[in-house]
C-alpha cells in the first residue's frame, strides 16, 4: 500500500468515525415524519409547575397550521422517584388536549393500555414513537415493557425514540427505568431547555408576560391563562418547588425544548422568539 493510498484510507477511517458519533444522536439520521409518526408528550407535574406551562405552550403549537394535524397523545403524571406533592393539572389537560390525554396520576394500569392502544397502531402502520420526556421515564419504561412482550418483533432501538434534556429527571428516575430505556429505546439527551445559547431553545424566562400580547386564539388565552393561574397557585406551596421563573411572574415551559427538537424547530432561540411564530 502506498503512502498515498494509505492516507486516504486513514481519512475514510477518520471520516467514519466522525459521522458514528454525529449519528448517536438520531439513529439513522431519522426526523419525525409528520404525515405518520407519533408524538408522546409525558408531563411528570410533581413537583414543579413548569408542566403547566409546557402543556399551553404545546397546545400552540398543535393548533399551528403545520402541527395541527399530527399523530398526538399527552399523558400526566408520568412522575418518578422524587419526592413532594403532585401539581393537579387535569382541568389544563382538558382544555388544552380533549380527548387526546391519558392520567397516569390516578390510574397507572389505564394511562398505559391507553396509550400501548396508539402506539400498537402506529408501529403496525410502519410509522415511528417519538417520547418528549417532559419528567422522568418511569412510565415510558412501563409501556416500553408492554410494546416488548405484546409486540416482540418490534425492534423499539429503532422504532421509539425518548428525548431528554434534564440531569435531574434522570436522576429521580428509578435506576432500573433509566437503564432500561436507555438499553431498549434510542435514547436522546439534549441540552437543557432552561438556558439560552446551548443549542436548544431557552423557555425559562423570568418576569415575561407578553404572551398577553401576543395570543388572539381565545381558546388558547383561556388555556394560557389557566396554566399561568394555577402555576401562581401552586408554585412553592406545601412543600413543591419554587420555580422562581415563575414566581416573578414570568413563564417556564422548558420542556417544550424536547418537542422542539422531534419536531425540527430547533432555531427557535428563546421564549419571545416561539411567542411571535406560534402566537395566533
Amino acid at each position: 500500500m502506498n503512502t498515498r493510498i494509505l492516507i486516504l484510507f486513514i481519512l475514510f477511517l477518520l471520516l467514519g468515525q466522525s459521522e458514528s458519533e454525529a449519528g448517536s444522536k438520531v439513529t439513522n439520521n431519522r426526523r419525525f415524519n409528520i404525515e405518520k409518526d407519533l408524538l408522546l408528550a409525558h408531563f411528570d407535574c410533581k413537583t414543579d409547575v413548569d408542566d403547566l406551562h409546557s402543556v399551553a405552550a404545546m397546545a400552540i403549537i398543535l393548533r399551528s397550521e403545520t402541527y395541527s394535524e399530527i399523530n398526538f397523545h399527552a399523558v400526566a403524571g408520568t412522575y418518578g422517584i422524587q419526592e413532594g406533592l403532585y401539581v393537579p393539572p387535569n382541568d389544563l389537560f382538558q382544555l388544552a388536549f380533549g380527548k387526546q390525554w391519558s392520567d397516569a396520576d390516578s390510574d397507572f394500569k389505564k394511562a398505559l393500555n391507553e396509550v400501548y392502544a396508539i402506539v400498537e397502531s402506529t408501529l403496525n402502520n410502519g410509522a415511528n414513537v417519538w417520547i418528549a420526556e417532559a419528567g422522568q421515564s418511569d412510565f415510558s419504561a412501563a409501556h416500553v415493557n408492554l410494546i416488548k412482550k405484546e409486540m416482540p418483533q418490534v425492534d423499539t432501538g429503532n422504532r421509539i425514540t425518548i428525548v431528554q434534556h434534564s440531569d435531574w429527571n434522570e436522576k429521580v428516575t428509578a435506576p432500573e427505568s433509566l437503564l432500561f430505556v436507555k438499553e431498549k429505546t434510542n435514547y436522546l439527551k439534549i441540552e437543557d431547555g432552561n438556558a439560552e445559547g446551548n443549542g436548544t431553545p431557552g423557555f425559562r424566562t423570568p418576569g415575561y408576560n407578553h404572551w398577553k400580547d401576543k395570543l388572539k386564539d381565545r381558546n388558547l388565552i383561556e388555556i394560557w391563562q389557566l396554566a399561568v393561574d394555577l402555576g401562581l397557585q401552586y408554585n412553592g406551596k406545601e412543600g413543591r418547588y419554587n420555580n422562581k421563573a415563575v414566581e416573578t411572574g414570568g413563564l417556564d415551559f422548558s420542556d417544550i425544548s424536547k418537542v422542539c427538537y422531534i419536531l425540527n424547530l430547533e432555531d427557535i432561540k428563546d421564549t419571545e422568539e416561539f411567542f411571535m411564530r406560534f402566537a395566533q
